[in-house]
């Protein structure tokens, strides 16, 4: 553009201000960046279409349990090569602060996710120890426990015998080598067995399925397979990709997209304010140089494009800054996520709805001073200096 340099310089002719206001559009857009990656993370994995292992589960609700009558029946589904079971549980480890996973499982739930390591020697004593339980690596660190220790839950949906206190003793301590899964290291897991003699509220039902589709198998036909066997009954399943399950998981905590799109609605409000501001301010300051430039033959038009393009250059500049360093941070977000946000880097997604706001914001904040300094008359301009 034959013109960028009047455009830069008009940019920067208070250094302080346009300082500041670019202070404001990078931090906007580093939050988008940011917060939109990980709703688009949470709203991503939805297809089934090349998964090796699928989690099955109500229809309805998460929070609906199924039969476990289901077991033998998924099992012998063509092409299912392991399937195990679990039930969340949902205990609270002395104080509610202190809340981490724990849900029961079935027979060979381990075998399915070969990432948890733990030694033979821990797992056949668990195995062993009806009241047993396993825990990662991290949770034990933080809270000191070590092998043979006796752990504590308050129940806050399934009491046994009347009362909520149930007991554990520590069998076993998995690992998780990968270091951007460790975050699922915080979590405890006992046997399903124990939980469906023991507790007072439910019988013979777990949560959900996990299976492991064999190789060369169609995970969709597999999936619609496992989903026909309850058709029309009072459990339905949907048989879905982890990612998605652990999207229904995190809204029943609260809905990511809402939050994402209420947080970025206000940021964004306050940055029209302010870049609209800063815009009009910087056009009312130059009345006489752009009626300078229409005398010596701008035209209307081209003082348009000069002060619009001035406006949409600032906002693109502070919004690529952001977008930028929302890149270079989304690593580190994703490796404390433990595996449920598995993004690189910003996604591709993201960063297309972020050039076009910034282009969107850019024209609006600028169209008002744009087509004053357009409509100006050069000699009232002129005479007002």
């Amino acid at each position: 553009m034959k013109y960028l340099h009047l455009i830069w310089a008009a940019l920067f002719r208070s250094k302080t201000r346009t300082f500041l206001t670019l202070l404001s559009v990078v931090t906007a857009f580093l939050l988008f960046g940011m917060l939109d990656s990980v709703r688009v993370a949470f709203n991503s994995g939805g297809s089934v279409t090349g998964a090796n292992r699928l989690v099955v589960a109500s229809r309805l609700s998460i929070t609906q349990m199924l039969p476990y009558s289901l077991d033998t029946q998924i099992k012998a589904i063509p092409g299912v090569q392991k399937s195990a079971y679990a039930a969340w549980f949902g205990g609270i480890y002395q104080d509610p602060k202190n809340f981490f996973a724990n849900f029961s499982v079935g027979p060979g739930y381990l075998d399915l996710y070969p990432e948890f390591k733990l030694p033979a020697a821990q797992r056949k004593a668990w195995e062993s120890n009806r009241t047993g339980a396993i825990v990662g690596e991290s949770l034990a660190k933080r809270h000191g426990w070590k092998i043979g220790d006796t752990i504590p839950l308050q129940a806050t949906i399934f009491p046994t015998q009347g009362s909520n206190n149930w007991s554990f003793r520590l069998d076993g301590i998995f690992r998780i080598d990968d270091e951007k899964m460790k975050a699922q290291e915080n979590v405890l897991f006992f046997h399903w067995k124990y939980f469906d003699e023991a507790n007072d509220y439910v019988k013979g039902r777990v949560g959900w399925y996990i299976v492991k589709v064999a190789d060369g198998a169609g995970s969709d036909g597999v999936a619609k397979a496992i989903d026909s066997l309850s058709a029309n009954s009072d459990h339905e399943t949907k048989a879905q990709t982890e990612a998605a399950f652990n999207q229904a998981f995190a809204k029943q905590f609260a809905d990511i997209g809402l939050i994402v799109t209420g947080i970025m609605g206000a940021v964004f409000f306050t940055l029209l304010l302010l870049t609209g501001n800063t815009m009009a301010q910087a056009v009312r300051e130059r009345i006489p140089e752009l009626a300078v430039l229409k005398t010596i033959g701008f035209s209307n038009r081209s003082v348009l494009w000069l002060v619009l393009s001035e406006s949409v250059l600032l906002v693109v500049l502070g919004g690529v800054i952001g977008m930028a360093i929302a890149s270079l941070l989304m690593p580190g977000v994703s490796k404390a996520s433990g595996g449920m946000i598995q993004l690189p880097t910003v996604l591709g997604q993201t960063w297309a709805v972020g050039l076009a706001l910034m282009l969107a914001i850019g024209v609006i904040v600028g169209l008002l001073p744009a087509l004053r300094g357009m409509r100006l008359n050069i000699v009232d301009a002129l005479a007002g200096r």
